[in-house]
Formats: C-alpha cells, sequence, structure tokens
C-alpha cells in the first residue's frame, strides 16, 4: 500500500537527521510517497513566516506527518512553532514513549526496567499561552479583577499566566491514554496532578481521570501528585507503565523520563488528533551542531517506528525498530552520546550510524 507522508525538514541538524530517517524507512521497502516541506528560521526570509501555510496545508491532505526538529525564530510572533502546529491541527494528545535499549546510557542500575509511555494534553493549561505582562493597563485591571472576585491581593508589578483545563479537554486526553493502553496491552494507567493544591483546575483533571477510569475495569488507574511522581520514576520506574498528564508536567515529565533511557537523543515523540498525526523528536535543533554530521539520530527514527505503526506497517515498524535497538547494543556504529566517553574518538556521525541500522534492516 501507498502511503503519503509530509515530512518536514527543520533546520538547524534537522535536514540532516531527516534524511538519515528518511534513509533507514525506505530501506524497510514501504511505499512511502514524501511531500517535503520547510518550517523553521531559514525559511522567515522566504516566506515571512517560520511556518508557511502550505505545511498546514499539507498536513490536511496528508494526515500523516513526521517533523525534524525546528528553531522557532526570536521575534517572529511565535510562540512556538510546535505549539502552532498543535493548535491549529488539534493535536490534543502527546504521545512520548520512554523505553531503554540495551547499550543506552543511563545512571539507573536497573534502566531496562524502564518501559513508560507519557501522554500529555498537548492544548490547554498554561501552554495555551493566555498571558497578561507585567506593568501593562490590562494586567492592572485583571489584578483589580481578581481582587474584587477571588479576594486576593497581587502584587501590581506581576505578569499573570492563565491555566485553563476543561472537562472536556481532561476527558478527552484521559479517554485517549485508556484506549491506547487498551490497544499496546498496557496493564495501568496513572494521572499526574497536583491537585491538593490547584483544586478547580488540576482537581477538575484528576476527577475527570476518575471518571473515564471506570469505563475500564480491566485496566489498573491510580493517581499520583506531580512532585511524588518526579520521585517515584527515579526510584522505581517499573512501578508504572502509562502516565497522563496535563500539559506542562507532561513537559516536564517526559524530559525526566527521557533522563532515565539515555537522553533526548533517544525519546521519539508523536502528536495526534482526530485527525491528523505529526511524529517528531522531542530534542531540539541544536544549531551548534549544524552540518557536523555528529547528533544522535535515533529520537527521529524511532519516532519513524510510531509513524510506521500508526499508518499499520507493523512488520516494517518491528524490523527498523529491532535494528535500532542492535545497532545501539552493539555500540560500535553510534554518535557519541551513546559512547562509554563523551570524547570516545570512535565514535561515529549520524549518516554511520544510519548505515550500520540500514545493514541491520536489509
Amino acid at each position: 500500500m501507498k502511503h503519503n507522508v509530509t515530512l518536514i525538514t527543520g533546520d538547524g541538524v534537522g535536514p540532516e537527521i531527516a534524511d538519515v530517517m528518511r534513509r533507514c524507512v525506505e530501506a524497510t521497502k514501504v511505499d512511502i510517497r514524501w511531500d517535503v516541506q520547510e518550517a523553521g528560521t531559514e525559511v522567515m526570509e522566504k516566506y515571512g513566516t517560520p511556518l508557511p501555510d502550505k505545511v498546514i496545508e499539507s498536513i490536511k491532505k496528508n494526515k500523516v506527518a513526521i517533523k525534524a526538529p525546528i528553531t522557532t525564530p526570536l521575534g517572529s510572533g511565535f510562540r512556538s512553532v510546535n505549539v502552532a502546529l498543535r493548535q491549529q491541527l488539534d493535536l490534543y494528545a502527546c504521545v512520548r514513549p520512554c523505553k531503554f535499549y540495551p547499550g543506552a546510557k543511563s545512571l539507573l542500575k536497573n534502566p531496562e526496567l524502564v518501559d513508560i509511555v507519557i501522554i500529555r494534553e498537548n492544548t490547554e493549561d498554561l501552554y495555551a499561552g493566555i498571558e497578561f505582562e507585567e506593568g501593562q493597563e490590562k494586567t492592572k485591571r485583571l489584578i483589580g479583577e481578581i481582587k474584587n472576585l477571588a479576594n486576593k491581593s497581587i502584587r501590581q508589578d506581576s505578569g499573570i499566566s492563565i491555566k485553563p483545563i476543561s472537562k472536556f479537554g481532561a476527558e478527552r486526553i484521559v479517554k485517549y491514554a485508556f484506549e491506547y493502553a487498551k490497544k499496546h496491552e498496557r496493564k495501568k494507567v496513572t494521572a499526574v496532578t497536583k491537585s491538593n493544591i490547584m483544586k478547580f483546575s488540576d482537581g477538575l483533571f484528576q476527577k475527570a481521570a476518575e471518571k473515564i477510569a471506570l469505563d475500564y475495569p480491566e485496566i489498573k488507574f491510580g493517581h499520583v501528585l506531580v512532585d511524588n511522581m518526579c520521585m517515584q520514576l527515579v526510584q522505581k520506574p517499573e512501578d508504572y507503565d502509562v502516565l497522563v498528564l496535563p500539559n506542562l508536567y507532561g513537559d516536564i515529565i517526559s524530559d525526566l523520563c527521557a533522563g532515565l533511557i539515555g537522553g533526548l537523543g533517544m525519546a521519539p515523540g508523536a502528536n495526534i488528533g482526530k485527525e491528523y498525526a505529526v511524529f517528531e523528536a522531542t530534542h531540539g535543533s541544536v544549531p551548534k551542531y549544524k552540518g557536523m554530521n555528529k547528533v544522535n539520530p535515533s529520537a527521529l527514527i524511532l519516532s519513524a517506528v510510531m509513524m510506521l505503526r500508526h499508518i499499520n506497517e507493523m512488520k516494517a515498524a518491528d524490523k527498523l525498530e529491532n535494528a535500532v535497538a542492535a545497532v545501539i547494543k552493539e555500540g560500535k556504529n553510534v554518535t557519541y552520546d551513546l559512547k562509554p566517553a563523551k570524547d570516545d574518538p570512535t565514535a561515529v556521525g549520524a549518516k554511520e550510524m544510519a548505515d550500520a541500522i540500514i545493514n541491520e534492516v536489509i
């Protein structure tokens, strides 16, 4: 079956790891027509925006995209290209598997026990971008209204961010988490909030999770406060399976979990909505390494594994994931961050690591 996929090449190290990811996917012999699109700092002069309309149009046409890292230009009017993509396409579920592959570096004694999927609500919470700048007249008016309505005093020199969490958004993401657990034969879903303090936002999220959990009696459910969860994940990550969180906590916890399995170079991700899905590495564009053939391509290649599963190319996905695992375990043809010492002279570049993965695939 032929698949049309939007490939956003990004900037910084994006284009080079996009190229090696593409070669690895093509080695599986899946029939993909790549619709290559540009976004980020390097297209600002050409289009006047880091996110041209034709990128969105391509994703809407193809339904599936994979994106290399993108830098949001300072002063561009965009808080984040990634956030803009999620909001414009209603990609409400951020899915980030954190699985340890033997050969990667971890400070845990038993990192092989880490196999967690983080499901983060993508459109609400503090990332909704509803902010009021310190000193502005409308900010002062808001401070006055808050004092009248809530009987709470806020210093006049404050900046304010609004944290909306809706019943609809909370129930939708929790249901997604349980459906994911059911589909992938995961046994437990844990909701993570700070509901003991933020009773009407995080508390709403917790109540929504408890309500949805009743529809899935075959799957264990629990709730953990986010500060405690940070400790639990370091001490006994094997106790957790699928985590579902509001936006900000999901962002933080997913990076914490990436640290358990070898860093962001090993952390794939996806942003999924009702109609569209965009797969991406969770690390940034690392402009200082641009053109140096240095950055670990595993995160984007593993994101492609997720994409292949999404389009029901299961055999190809398994073959590519097993190839990545084999190369990392051997430890010979891997990038500097996967070597025992950071300055190991035997480290190879992204292209050479991709070649080794391709050899395993074929």
